[in-house]
């Protein structure tokens, strides 16, 4: 948050409320020196649930699905919440705040979490509710997984551990561009 002063050139100069460092505002509105966010929290959109629309038959609120859909896709992408924040352009707390279930998102936000995730909505709000067998289905679907698994069965723990520290090693090292 920043305390907004007199404007200079057209342009607005704020104070970061962390560091107290004087600046213009800058376009991702991140203070220049704490990096913290220079806009206010979004407000939490008010809700009235019908009494009936409280408890769901199966013992689970929806919005408890989308703050636990929205971690899982989040960390599968291995993205923290700041850059998801940063995808969205919201400040990280909003992202805090819909996944610890203090704020239940808009339309709007679950459109730009979406984007930000790339997934479509249709699997951002589903995301949670799929089952372990329709995980492995998608894997199997890989070329590369289901080839590599037909051999797993045949290695020992060693050859295993060394494989995946050179798949690791192969996914981080930058390719040679020819």
């Amino acid at each position: 948050m920043a305390t907004a002063l007199a404007p200079v050139d057209s342009r607005e100069v704020v104070r970061c409320d962390h560091c107290h460092l004087v600046q213009f505002r800058t376009t991702n509105n991140l203070c220049r020196k704490c990096r913290t966010s220079l806009d206010e929290d979004e407000p939490e959109p008010i809700l009235e649930v019908p009494a009936a629309a409280e408890a769901p038959a199966n013992g689970h609120h929806s919005h408890l699905q989308v703050a636990a859909s929205i971690r899982m896709l989040r960390q599968k992408s291995g993205l923290s919440q700041r850059q998801l924040a940063l995808r969205m352009q919201v400040p990280r707390t909003y992202v805090s705040k819909i996944e610890n279930e203090k704020a239940m998102p808009t339309l709007s936000s679950l459109q730009r979490l979406a984007s930000a995730l790339e997934v479509s909505m249709a699997d951002l709000l589903k995301g949670s509710s799929r089952s372990l067998e329709d995980e492995i289905t998608d894997l199997m679907h890989d070329d590369f997984i289901s080839e590599v698994v037909q051999y797993m069965d045949k290695l020992d723990a060693m050859q295993r551990s060394t494989l995946l520290a050179q798949v690791r090693d192969l996914s981080t090292r930058p390719r040679r561009s020819a």
